[in-house]
């Protein structure tokens, strides 16, 4: 599932530090938070967490990916989309991506995840270093169908292990904010 436009090509990826739209603390806290989301989703949803694959496999990757994976325009890559849910409602949009010859030599397959979190993966092996997050409104064009909307907030950020790199982006859906707003009452 590639969901290219041409309009969704100039997307620019920020850090906090060049953040110019001025955000809610709930949204900043969320999407600058350096933890596992998987844990913090687990804990929002009271172990009501799961995770439903919706596309994996090798495909061209997105200018925006190879650029921030240093791959040139166009490289194959392996592409995980997935809704990360709480309660059974979709909350976040991931999709998490990685160059080819980077993933075959680096040791981790990705095929055999299924319905787990490639995110506590992440955070469980500790020879995985993390670059700092960055963050855009995410092009509806780039969404599943479903879940297309304006104004949606995503972060990304690049994970790296002995010259593996993985970049994993998460888009904050409606039904996650609803949830994180009736945790705080």
């Amino acid at each position: 599932m590639s969901y290219e436009s041409p309009q969704a090509a100039a997307v620019a990826w920020l850090p906090y530090s060049q953040l110019a739209t001025p955000l809610a603390q709930p949204t900043l806290d969320w999407l600058f938070d350096e933890g596992s989301l998987t844990r913090r989703l687990t804990r929002l949803s009271q172990d009501h967490f799961s995770v439903t694959p919706l596309f994996e496999g090798w495909q061209a990757l997105r200018d925006d990916e190879c650029l921030a994976l240093g791959l040139a325009p166009g490289a194959q890559g392996w592409v995980r989309e997935v809704y990360l849910r709480g309660h059974g409602q979709p909350w976040v949009f991931a999709r998490s991506v990685a160059g080819r010859s980077a993933l075959e030599r680096g040791g981790l397959d990705l095929e055999t995840l299924g319905s787990r979190s490639l995110g506590e993966l992440l955070f469980c092996d500790q020879a995985f270093i993390r670059h700092p997050l960055e963050v855009c409104t995410y092009p509806p064009a780039w969404l599943p169908a479903e879940a297309a909307a304006d104004g949606l907030w995503g972060r990304r950020s690049r994970f790296e292990r002995d010259g593996l790199d993985l970049l994993v982006a998460e888009v904050f859906l409606p039904a996650l904010w609803q949830a994180a707003k009736e945790e705080t009452r």
